[in-house]
């Protein structure tokens, strides 16, 4: 079978990292027996808020977004950027797919005369599952749904719903992003977890007991309650260090914070590494702790469990809830709750039994349910079903 994936989110030049998951199923797919080739909708510009930083960080992202090569070859595949402009995102991200669809039915065009794909898969309804769908009209599509296209801002734009509604078939990184998509109007669904590689052990207990966020720091991450939750384990926990991997808007204000509440020398904030250095780093950790809102999946959560890193993420979000339900090794505490959060690390820290076998459960439900050679088995379903019709 061959496939044509078409992503916003994916990794580039400048940025390796984004996206890194729709690559990591990419090939999955690949490996589970499809042939694939990838066409990454690419604006040349750089987002508003990097224009509104630092002046060297504002050219250096302009630098970046121009320069971004047409084409390359990630882990043997082949990945095509297809450039387009459009106004810049704030309310016109949901108009973006109608923007990009010119110069992606060229790219498709182009495609299809040397790699005659059987159907297309769009990772998000918005921008690429409705730039196809203008694109193409008439190729099967399967649409990946992460969470942003139901929960994020632009959730209620019609486009979101006639992309559903167009797509043969919807893949939901859990179940409850899938109910989210049949409320918008989705007409046939399946839930394809993403996954993680784990490694062939389990990694040791650090030395020093360790926290480990892996994230983009943006204010849904809740990065903020774990330096709460940190400075209130200050006395029960003296040698308790923190590791924040990531970048984004609100690191500069968790620096501030972590200041304010005397703990920045037990805090480390590495900034956004490469993928294979972020896993390492999460895996690395006594506890890996995330206690996001809106939260549709979450690969991390997994990335670190795959290693016997157990998880702790928020009570009644889609992802963790969904993970929890599938076997041990994450714990759930309620949301925006710093002294809850704070209870429950001290409540591991404290009990090496009871940490000893949370480990085991989290490796041992990542293995089970949540390996890349399950989803790609999964994808490959998906796509037999979708081009069955």
């Amino acid at each position: 079978m061959r496939v044509a994936i078409v992503a916003e989110y994916y990794p580039r030049a400048g940025d390796p990292t984004l996206g890194i998951w729709a690559h990591h199923q990419a090939r999955a797919a690949r490996d589970a027996g499809a042939d694939v080739r990838v066409l990454v909708l690419h604006r040349p510009l750089p987002p508003l808020s990097a224009l509104r930083g630092p002046v060297r960080d504002a050219l250096g992202s302009a630098w970046a977004a121009a320069a971004q090569p047409t084409s390359a070859t990630i882990d043997g595949i082949r990945v095509d950027y297809v450039r387009y402009l459009s106004p810049p995102r704030g309310r016109s991200y949901s108009t973006w797919g109608a923007w990009a669809a010119p110069l992606l039915r060229r790219a498709l065009t182009r495609l299809r005369s040397q790699f005659p794909f059987d159907l297309v898969h769009a990772h998000y309804a918005v921008p690429a599952g409705d730039a196809v769908r203008r694109a193409a009209p008439g190729v099967p599509l399967v649409v990946s749904v992460h969470g942003g296209d139901v929960l994020g801002a632009h959730r209620n734009s019609a486009a979101v719903s006639v992309a559903l509604v167009h797509a043969r078939l919807v893949l939901a990184n859990s179940a409850g992003t899938a109910r989210r998509c049949q409320d918008r109007g989705a007409r046939r669904l399946r839930v394809v977890h993403l996954g993680t590689d784990p490694p062939p052990l389990a990694a040791p207990m650090p030395a020093t007991p360790t926290l480990v966020t892996v994230a983009n720091l943006i204010a849904r991450k809740c990065v903020a309650d774990v330096l709460e939750a940190l400075a209130l384990l200050g006395a029960a926990h003296p040698r308790l260090r923190y590791v924040v991997v990531g970048d984004g808007p609100e690191r500069a204000a968790l620096a501030t914070l972590a200041a304010s509440l005397g703990v920045a020398d037990r805090v480390t904030f590495t900034g956004r590494l490469a993928p294979a250095a972020a896993v390492q780093a999460a895996r690395g950790a006594s506890l890996f702790v995330l206690p996001s809102v809106d939260e549709a999946f979450g690969v991390a959560y997994v990335e670190a469990m795959g290693a016997g890193v157990p998880a702790i993420g928020c009570r009644t979000e889609d992802g963790p809830e969904e993970i929890a339900a599938a076997g041990g090794g994450i714990e759930l505490v309620p949301a925006r709750d710093p002294r809850a959060l704070a209870a429950v690390i001290d409540g591991l820290l404290s009990d090496p039994g009871r940490l000893q076998s949370l480990r085991a459960a989290a490796r041992e439900t990542v293995c089970r349910s949540f390996t890349w050679e399950r989803c790609g088995a999964e994808t490959i379903a998906a796509y037999q079903e979708a081009v069955r019709d």
